[in-house]
């Protein structure tokens, strides 16, 4: 079994943003000359997810209401009172509402590769899903299979 892990970065503009990945992780896939197995897909970071859906821009507005409205910004986060943190390292940003909309996220997807290629349908398109942006990111790309 052969696995190539590559990482592709990015910038994001908005505080929620959902960029599309999905071309990005199949020139992934065919430079590492998989064609049957499986490709993971990974945020490495606290405030950002990856899903499948749609990419309809309508839709995608949708998500980031339904997101800020479950977790809005405005509300009071422990995690955003840094005078009463000791020894935790931080880059200043009040973002406790970005890790507590994570958690309704996953942090990675998992999707067959058949033919050199992912198996989503026509409408699926994969997201790295911004929570704290702008800011540059990364997601940890694996293929593994024959």
């Amino acid at each position: 079994m052969k696995t190539v892990t590559q990482m592709i970065t990015f910038s994001t503009t908005t505080s929620i943003d959902f960029v599309d990945i999905t071309q990005r992780i199949q020139e992934v896939i065919e430079g590492s000359a998989v064609r049957q197995g499986l490709v993971i897909v990974f945020a490495p970071h606290t405030t950002m997810g990856v899903v499948i859906n749609h990419n309809e821009p309508m839709l995608l507005q949708d998500f980031s209401r339904m997101l800020t409205r479950l977790v809005p910004v405005e509300d009071q986060y422990s995690h955003d009172l840094f005078e009463l943190r000791r020894g935790v390292k931080t880059d200043g940003r009040s973002n406790g509402h970005s890790h507590c909309k994570r958690l309704l996220l996953s942090t990675s997807e998992t999707i067959p590769v058949e033919r050199g290629r992912m198996q989503l349908s026509n409408i699926q398109s994969v997201f790295a899903v911004e929570l704290d942006g702008g800011r540059e990111r990364s997601i940890v790309v694996t293929v593994m299979g024959q």
